[in-house]
């Protein structure tokens, strides 16, 4: 390792200053290359071999995942985070989003605790390990595309590699494990009927009509799913449907020719989102088909799972004896399902807070830094030594 390493503060200040906004509109898309390559410069640093995956992007933007791996041989740990960060409102911001500043006690900068902070813990918790050899290999994955499509975390699961024994994902948790969360779809429910003139109803088919009869199914749907799944583990024990937004029409004196309607359903462990997308779909085939309205049901973005550690999970009972905190379940979807897919004893556990993320200001608390570090150090020391 250099003797010129940059300390913590350093690092989540040079990540912060590389824009890697991923956005389902291509005109704000950014590549995630620059921090890509700068977390490869210090991992390679700090004595690990690093491989570059490209990820697909639908922007045309380049996207990759790095894979660094210290240690050789199988089992080991991987620690898990995404390399990109949601759009931002620049001029709400009281500071430069793109460079770190420290006030009363916080980190502010884009992505400081959604996740860029993540890696500079893991490089302070490697550091602290020195030269010691490793008996199993530690693994970084630094994946793309998260907060859209999560496609670094699929490709990476398409690819079959990397493999440990255990995966821990460093989303902010407040330092608590997480045992499970809930998956999501985001569909758009897409209607074509006849525009018209309004004083004659003969002259169209009113799609906005037709959607209403659409809602009212839907409605009887979620209902059903929320009698048919239930899990105590969440705060909201059953799965939910959102009706999120619709537009239709272009003047009242038109019968409306188009309607579209947007859903969000959080899905819970035991339920299949390729089952729920049929469902859906045959449900409104059902009711738009006797109105002789055409019907697309549009998936926003592929959907994520549910995840669910598995049962006495090495990993989840190692970190909760650690903290001294049960494992907990949130509402926000992660990358674990796709790790966990992989064969992996998967967990999410990180510093920073879920409430900090997304808004303007965002910052990572200080208080979280270094028992973040010890705690790191600790489950690399329980898995690869």
């Amino acid at each position: 390792m250099s003797t010129h390493f940059p300390d913590f503060i350093s690092n989540l200040n040079n990540l912060v200053s590389l824009p890697s906004v991923s956005s389902a509109n291509p005109s704000i898309d950014m590549s995630n290359h620059k921090v890509i390559d700068y977390l490869a410069t210090c991992f390679e640093d700090l004595g690990f071999s690093c491989e570059l995956v490209a990820s697909p992007s639908s922007s045309g933007k380049e996207k990759s995942n790095l894979i660094a791996t210290r240690g050789t041989g199988p089992g080991g740990l991987v620690l898990s985070g995404h390399t990109d960060t949601v759009p931002l409102d620049e001029e709400l911001w009281s500071v430069n989003p793109f460079q770190l500043t420290e006030k009363h006690n916080r980190l502010y900068g884009l992505g400081s605790t959604d996740m860029k902070g993540f890696f500079p813990v893991v490089m302070e918790a490697v550091k602290a390990l020195g030269d010691t050899e490793l008996r199993e290999p530690l693994i970084i994955l630094a994946t793309a595309d998260e907060e859209t499509s999560m496609q670094g975390a699929r490709t990476i699961a398409e690819r079959g590699s990397p493999k440990g024994r255990f995966a821990v994902i460093g989303e902010p948790t407040g330092l608590i494990p997480v045992k499970a969360h809930k998956g999501i779809m985001m569909e758009s429910i897409r209607l074509q009927g006849k525009s018209g003139h309004s004083s004659d109803p003969s002259l169209g088919n009113n799609a906005l009509e037709a959607m209403h009869a659409v809602i009212t199914d839907l409605l009887l749907f979620r209902k059903e799913l929320r009698y048919k799944y239930q899990n105590d583990l969440f705060k909201i024990e059953y799965p939910t449907l959102n009706l999120g937004c619709i537009h239709g029409g272009d003047n009242p004196n038109r019968i409306c020719g188009h309607c579209d309607l947007e859903i969000d359903v959080r899905l819970m462990p035991d339920m299949d989102i390729d089952n729920i997308r049929e469902l859906i779909t045959n449900r409104v085939a059902q009711v738009t088909g006797p109105l002789g309205i055409e019907f697309e049901l549009v998936p926003l973005f592929p959907g994520a799972p549910a995840f669910l550690a598995k049962n006495n999970s090495e990993i989840l009972s190692l970190v909760e004896t650690m903290t001294g905190q049960d494992g907990i379940t949130v509402a926000f979807s992660t990358e674990a399902p796709y790790l966990q897919k992989l064969g992996m004893d998967t967990i999410i556990f990180g510093p920073g807070n879920i409430d900090q993320a997304h808004q303007p200001d965002e910052y990572m608390s200080l208080d979280m830094v270094k028992p973040g570090i010890g705690y790191l150090k600790q489950i690399i020391e329980n898995t690869c030594l």
